[in-house]
């Protein structure tokens, strides 16, 4: 038996954490600070999951439910695409107004080999889309990615989340150490490409 915490509450919120795995090692992440979210350890007992285990959690926090569903754990969601698109289902189907959103870095359609998002219409509402960086070589140094080009590939998901129509949000985290990151450049890009911006200030406790 396991102990998984599939789905956690932060800030009032359902927030659900489908893996561990994730192609990039960025060094701010809270999972390099700490093992748990205001006391739900994030760190999987295992990875093998189905979207029943997922929503048996879910329906111990119906009542949260309205408040809207993040899928966003100490991984990346769109390793297990086949699980987030029907545990995103599911709610649809039971609370057809829920909100749903994904963190994501931004690398699902090279992670599943195929283009994710004209499946998760209907699905999802909006992604919070990891920018990082004003450029490549920063990007590469601060998110440690393990796929290729995966700059690139991020920016790319954007643009084509924002021309699908999803809401689209593009993070940065300031503050943390002495990285050169321009947060008017980084602005400049999500802007151009039609999506939101935002500051993450870094937290060095975490939540």
């Amino acid at each position: 038996m396991t102990n998984n915490n599939l789905v956690y509450i932060l800030d009032g919120k359902i927030y659900i954490n489908l893996t561990n795995a994730c192609t990039n090692d960025c060094k701010f992440c809270l999972r390099q600070q700490k093992d748990d979210v205001q006391g739900t350890n994030m760190w999987l007992d295992s990875e093998n999951i189905s979207a029943q285990d997922v929503i048996t959690q879910l329906e111990k926090q119906t009542d949260k439910i309205s408040k809207g569903v993040t899928f966003c754990g100490y991984g990346e969601p769109t390793i297990k695409f086949d699980i987030l698109k029907d545990v995103a289902q599911y709610l649809k189907t039971n609370y057809p107004n829920v909100f749903i959103k994904v963190n994501t870095n931004g690398h699902g359609n090279i992670i599943n080999k195929k283009d994710i998002l004209p499946e998760l219409k209907g699905l999802v509402d909006e992604f919070s889309i990891s920018l990082n960086a004003q450029n490549e070589e920063l990007y590469n140094l601060l998110s440690q990615p393990k796929v290729n080009d995966a700059y690139n590939e991020m920016l790319n998901f954007a643009k084509e989340a924002v021309t699908l129509g999803f809401k689209t949000t593009m993070s940065v985290v300031s503050g943390f150490e002495n990285y050169d990151l321009n947060l008017k450049e980084c602005e400049k890009i999500a802007h151009k490409i039609g999506a939101e911006f935002r500051n993450r200030e870094f937290i060095p406790n975490g939540y």
